[in-house]
This record gives structure tokens, C-alpha cells and sequence, in this order.
């Protein structure tokens, strides 16, 4: 926009300078050519009482003075009877023309000639010839020009800058608005424009630290919604709690109790998260490896008591993701729980961690079920198994958080299989 602002100054500018210097210095030819052709006439009409009067001898010496002090415009004097002083030219058709009684000017070889007729002589009229050369017409004219050229260059020169200076004090209030918006869409809601430059800009900036306060304010009280409705969870969990403790057998007491435990350690990370601002914390990295071992350890019970083989294949060596552990155990578990919870008692399953290349993981979990269906099962809210639709799309998102993706495919048996990719930590790994 700086660049753009200045060329269209310099164009208009050009424009300008153009229109009136070029008119400027042809009147300045004009004057000069008129200014060598008044001097020279003037001298010429200063000869005219010496013709009348002097004799031819006197004449010639007169003559000779003049053209001795005035060598850029010699002067000859044509006599009648083919008689000629000063400098000898030619008696061209011109002299014969004002011979018979007429003064003018006319353009000559590389000059102009004036011609003045001088009447009264007992022989007939006398032609004093004036030659104005085409140097003494462009006297100073180059000069000026010159100057001329200087002077509008000079001014090129101070509307640039002028247009520079004005294109800064628009640009940079664009600039420093632009920059504040990049750091909204980096989540940081803190950004905020400061409020300079025309009223135009400032209109901008004002509007886009609005929206910013708007965004913040929406976000806080969409965070507060979720914590208010995840602390609901607790009634019926407290209520589930003493249901537990009232059971006779103390195997089954202990795990309903351990199992109600792990809820309401989940609705209290939830509460924690939600009113946690977005963007905090540092960045999330954790080892995949045992993130996946520990999950798959966890839903091992239930595939005994469901009668299903489930395999696990974890390769060696450190697998660091860009995930948090929480993260990535929810996205375990949502995969877990769809073969679970979608598929009969019985059908074996697999959860595969592998390296990915350059750098990450990538998790598999198939079955040997009946698949998927053929609407696209990633669809937020949509779900063609009576389930709410969202567990899929929660681990479509973890996984492209971390740079990673998501796709739906079929396993060697026929049965669904998801395929999980994360990215690689993007600095120095923290064990968490």
C-alpha cells in the first residue's frame, strides 16, 4: 500500500510538472529567439540616419565599428548600384524585395535575417541586413532549461517524500492493527489495537478491540457454562456414591466405589479445564507409549468380561506426540469405547502405537465387527448408531491440534478400523 501510494503521488505528480513546465519552457524559447531578434533590429534601425547621411567612406568605417563590437549578428548594408558594406553576402531575393521599400524579418541558413529599408538616397533606396544566428536565438535557453529540469526533479523528488511520510502515517496504524489481529487468531485475547492514525484506521482498530472483548467475553462465559453443567454431575454421583457404600459385597462395593472415584476425577478435571483461559499452560507433549499401555491395561477387564481378544502392540523406544497425556487418553478411550459400545460380545480387537515418520505416532484400533457405516462418522453430532456423534470428532480434533489427522477405514477382517496420526513435539520434550 506504501509503494501503490507513492507511485500514484510521483504519476500525478509527473502529470503536473509536465503540464507546466513544458509550456514554460517553449515560452522561454519564444523569448529568447524574440529578445536576439529585437537587439538585432535595434541595431540595425540605429544604422538607418548613418546611411541617410554619412558619405561612403564614413559609412564603411561605421560599419566596420559595429560588426568589430557585435560579431554574433554582423551587419551588411547594401548600396544602390550593386555597392555592398561590412560583411559581404549575397544579394539574395529577400534584399531585392526591401530594396524596393519593405522592412521585415525572414529565416535565413541557420538564422534569421532583418532586413530594413532605408529611402531618401538620390540614387534609390538602401537594405541595412541584420543576421541573427540560430546560437544567438538559443542564447540561455539551454540554461533554463537545464534549470527548469532541476526545479521539477526537485519537486519529484519532495512529493515522494511528502507521499512517503503520508503513506507511513497510514500504513503503520494498518500494520500494528494487522499485527493485533494475528495475535487474536493465535488466541492470545489479550491483544488490543491501539487506537491511531486517520479516523478511518482508527474506526478499525476500535471495532476489532470489540470484537476482541466480545470474543473473550463469550469465551469466559462458555467456559462457565460447561464447569456449572459439569458440577451438576456431581449430585448424581454423590447419590451413586452412597448407593455404592451400601452394597453388602465388599468385592463389588470396592469397584463401584473406585469407578465413581474416576468419574468424579474426570467432572473435577473438566470443571478445571473449562475455567482454565484457552491458551495457557505450556505446550502439550507427553510419551505415547505409556499413555496407550496404561489405557488399553484399563479396558482389559471389560474385554475379558465382554469375551473379546484384544491385542496390543506397543513398539519400543520413546514416542513423544504433541498431545497432552489427558488428551491422548481421551482419544484411546473414544476409540476403545466405539468397539466396545458398537460392536457384539466377542469380537476380538486391536490397538497398534507405531512410529511416525518424521516424527509423532500413529495409533490403530480396528475390530472385527461390522464396520463403519457409509455417512462419514467424524461428522460432529451426527451418528448413525443412536450414539450423541461426538466421540470421533473429539479425536479428530486432539489429533489435528497436534498436526496430525484422522481416517476411517476397514481392517483385514472386514471390521472397522480407525488410524490416528500425531505430530511430533514442536521443542524440547518435558515429561509430564
Amino acid at each position: 500500500m506504501r509503494l501503490r501510494i507513492v507511485l500514484l503521488v510521483m504519476a500525478t505528480s509527473s502529470l503536473v510538472l509536465v503540464s507546466f513546465l513544458l509550456p514554460l519552457a517553449i515560452v522561454l524559447r519564444t523569448q529568447a529567439v524574440d529578445r536576439a531578434i529585437s537587439a538585432a533590429t535595434i541595431r540595425a534601425q540605429g544604422m538607418t540616419p548613418l546611411v541617410a547621411t554619412l558619405r561612403t567612406g564614413s559609412l564603411r568605417l561605421a560599419v566596420d565599428q559595429m560588426n568589430a563590437e557585435n560579431r554574433g549578428t554582423p551587419i551588411t548594408v547594401f548600396l544602390p548600384g550593386r555597392r555592398e558594406l561590412g560583411v559581404i553576402v549575397p544579394r539574395s531575393a529577400a534584399v531585392r524585395l526591401a530594396a524596393k521599400g519593405r522592412s521585415f524579418t525572414t529565416a535565413a541558413s541557420a538564422g534569421v535575417q532583418v532586413l530594413i529599408a532605408v529611402e531618401g538616397l538620390p540614387a534609390g533606396a538602401a537594405v541595412i541586413r541584420t543576421f541573427v544566428p540560430e546560437s544567438q536565438l538559443s542564447r540561455g535557453v539551454a540554461r533554463a532549461w537545464l534549470l527548469l529540469g532541476c526545479v521539477g526533479f526537485g519537486l519529484l523528488a519532495l512529493s515522494v517524500v511528502v507521499a512517503d511520510q503520508l503513506a507511513r502515517s497510514l500504513v503503520r496504524p494498518l500494520a500494528a492493527v494487522a499485527g493485533v489481529s494475528d495475535r487474536l487468531a493465535k488466541g492470545d485475547l489479550s491483544a488490543r489495537a491501539t487506537l491511531a492514525g486517520p479516523p478511518e484506521v482508527r474506526r478499525v482498530g476500535a471495532g476489532l478491540n470489540h470484537l476482541a472483548s466480545r470474543i473473550g467475553e463469550l469465551l469466559a462465559h462458555e467456559r462457565e457454562t460447561v464447569a456449572d453443567l459439569s458440577h451438576r454431575l456431581r449430585t448424581p454421583l454423590t447419590a451413586l456414591r452412597i448407593d455404592a457404600e451400601s452394597l453388602r459385597d465388599t468385592a463389588d462395593k470396592a469397584q463401584l466405589l473406585d469407578d465413581v472415584s474416576a468419574v468424579e476425577c474426570t467432572v473435577s478435571k473438566i470443571i478445571h479445564d473449562a475455567r482454565r483461559p484457552s491458551g495457557s499452560g505450556d505446550d502439550p507433549v507427553c510419551e505415547a507409549g505409556i499413555v496407550v499401555a496404561e489405557r488399553a491395561a484399563f479396558w482389559r477387564p471389560l474385554a475379558e468380561d465382554t469375551e473379546r481378544r484384544m491385542t496390543v502392540e506397543v513398539a519400543e523406544g520413546q514416542i513423544r506426540v504433541q498431545v497432552s497425556s489427558e488428551d491422548l487418553a481421551t482419544c484411546a478411550d473414544v476409540l476403545l469405547e466405539n468397539v466396545f459400545a458398537h460392536t457384539p460380545d466377542g469380537v476380538s480387537c486391536a490397538v497398534r502405537l507405531s512410529h511416525r515418520d518424521p516424527g509423532g505416532a500413529w495409533l490403530v484400533v480396528a475390530d472385527d465387527g461390522p464396520g463403519f457405516p457409509s455417512s462419514d462418522p467424524t461428522e460432529r453430532g451426527r451418528s448413525g448408531i443412536g450414539s450423541t456423534g461426538l466421540g470421533l470428532d473429539i479425536a479428530k480434533r486432539i489429533a489435528e491440534s497436534s498436526g496430525g489427522t484422522l481416517m476411517i477405514g476397514r481392517s483385514v477382517s472386514g471390521g472397522g478400523m480407525v488410524t490416528v496420526g500425531f505430530g511430533p513435539p514442536s521443542g524440547t520434550w518435558r515429561a509430564e
